[in-house]
């Protein structure tokens, strides 16, 4: 088996999302010693802003006209989801930040789709491939709280990963990621530290879901 894995923070020390994906990677390595991983740092490196709308005005410009910004760019698409399609199983970890998705990963599925084997009205050629998704938030926004609804990342993540591209999806959730570090939020400390163990567990069982596929 080979396993895609993709991070979107744009940390690596104290990111917590990267820390949970570890601990899918890891669990996936239990029953795959050698097998390879690629990876693509989306927050380190980021896709180019301009390589979304290079790529699709190339599609209405023949080959031979295109600029080396088009070519660039939709040999860029390429790559992109030639990685996809490559790999047995497929890891994405991607933070909620500011309430919304990462720029880094909506730039990255942008570019992605105007690859003809992701294309709209297409069956997509990763449809069925097992997938997981971490995905961590700094404050709360469950039932209840003063800022419920306010993910906005979470549910298009799902829409492009599940829906759109058909992929057999899990789910890897935490909150509260900043109460260590933001006093306002010191009071939720025992209860973030429960919602990483429980992010952490979650974390280790579809980790070795991926394997068994």
């Amino acid at each position: 088996m080979s396993l895609f894995r993709l991070d979107a923070s744009i940390r690596i020390d104290g990111s917590h999302s990267r820390e949970i994906a570890d601990t899918v990677e890891s669990a996936w390595r239990e029953t795959n010693p050698d097998a390879p991983v690629t990876r693509r740092h989306i927050g380190l490196e980021p896709v180019p802003a301009t390589a979304w709308a290079d790529a699709v005005s190339a599609g209405q410009t023949p080959v031979e006209k295109w600029s080396d910004g088009q070519r660039s760019a939709k040999a860029l698409a390429t790559a992109i989801v030639d990685e996809l399609v490559a790999a047995d199983a497929l890891l994405f970890a991607v933070p909620l930040y500011n309430y919304g998705v990462s720029q880094h990963f909506k730039t990255y599925t942008d570019l992605a789709i105007t690859d003809p084997r992701l294309a709209a009205g297409v069956p997509p050629a990763i449809a069925g491939k097992p997938a997981v998704l971490v995905t961590v938030r700094g404050g709360g926004y469950g039932a209840g709280t003063p800022r419920e609804g306010w993910d906005h990342a979470t549910p298009y993540t799902r829409r492009v990963l599940a829906d759109l591209w058909q992929l057999d999806l899990k789910v890897v959730e935490a909150e509260l990621t900043l109460a260590g570090e933001n006093p306002a939020l010191a009071d939720f400390r025992d209860l973030a530290a429960q919602l990483r163990a429980d992010a952490e567990s979650s974390a280790r069982e579809h980790g070795r879901a991926l394997s068994r596929v």
